[in-house]
């Protein structure tokens, strides 16, 4: 059965969309099976998988309008869920008892075809996020070495902390990654040693590997091609395969202690 991984950082602009595309790109390259999918009204994602314009989305799987297995399509960057242009009202459309449990119960038939479903989410914590993070087995938090990240942080813990309680007890915090670094910035160095005390008292980690800064990522997404495919010596393509070595190991570790 296929393990959940939710991407999720209220904040914007930290590199959620980026490190959802990397993470499924490099999971399909190590030769996982791997389904993509965008809950982001905005896009991003969809776009760079050139999927605008497909009849069945993540919106009418979210509404009951199409099923998982009619609402996957075939991509040249794997198999992918596109993002709605109802999503952005869903906060409206979805009031009914269990909503929080719509994405759960959507993909339970397909998850036997994968080993990992990647969900990328919109940048505030709505019906849409609670969604994810009540269907997957552990989060992904992106951030940068910043006030505004080490802020949203503490917001979507909150959420977690509430989700964790009333919809999915066995959710994982599996780390913060630390996206756009600049190591040499002192600032980013303070930034960094809070993010950790956070993640302490989090009971969770950092993961060593930190994504620099490219302009390679910009320029993939320009192109509408994966970053690996378009730039695979890239300082970001390689931070990024580096980033996925460590957590297959650490969720090999998990098992092997379950």
């Amino acid at each position: 059965m296929a393990h959940i991984i939710c991407v999720a950082n209220q904040k914007g602009g930290i590199g959620k969309s980026t490190t959802a595309q990397a993470l499924t790109a490099g999971l399909l390259m190590k030769e996982h099976r791997t389904l993509l999918i965008d809950l982001d009204a905005q896009g991003n994602t969809t776009y760079t998988t050139r999927t605008n314009n497909t009849i069945y989305t993540s919106y009418e799987l979210l509404t009951g309008k199409s099923t998982a297995i009619e609402t996957i399509i075939k991509t040249e960057q794997g198999d992918f869920i596109s993002s709605g242009n109802g999503l952005s009202k869903l906060d409206l459309e979805l009031n009914t008892i269990g909503k929080e449990y719509k994405l759960k119960e959507a993909l339970e038939p397909v998850k036997k075809n994968y080993d990992f479903i990647i969900l990328d989410t919109p940048p505030a914590l709505g019906i849409l996020t609670v969604n994810a993070l009540t269907a997957s087995d552990s989060l992904i938090i992106p951030a940068q070495a910043d006030i505004y990240s080490l802020q949203g942080i503490g917001q979507l813990i909150e959420t977690v902390n509430v989700v964790r309680q009333y919809c999915n007890p066995d959710l994982i915090i599996n780390g913060i990654l630390l996206t756009r670094h600049n190591k040499r910035a002192i600032l980013s160095q303070d930034m960094t040693e809070m993010i950790e005390d956070t993640a302490d008292q989090l009971n969770t980690f950092v993961y060593k590997t930190m994504i620099r800064e490219g302009i390679a990522v910009k320029e993939a997404q320009a192109n509408r091609q994966d970053l690996f495919s378009y730039a695979l010596k890239s300082n970001a393509a390689q931070d990024y395969l580096s980033f996925i070595d460590e957590l297959l190991e650490r969720l090999k570790g998990e098992c092997n202690n379950g």
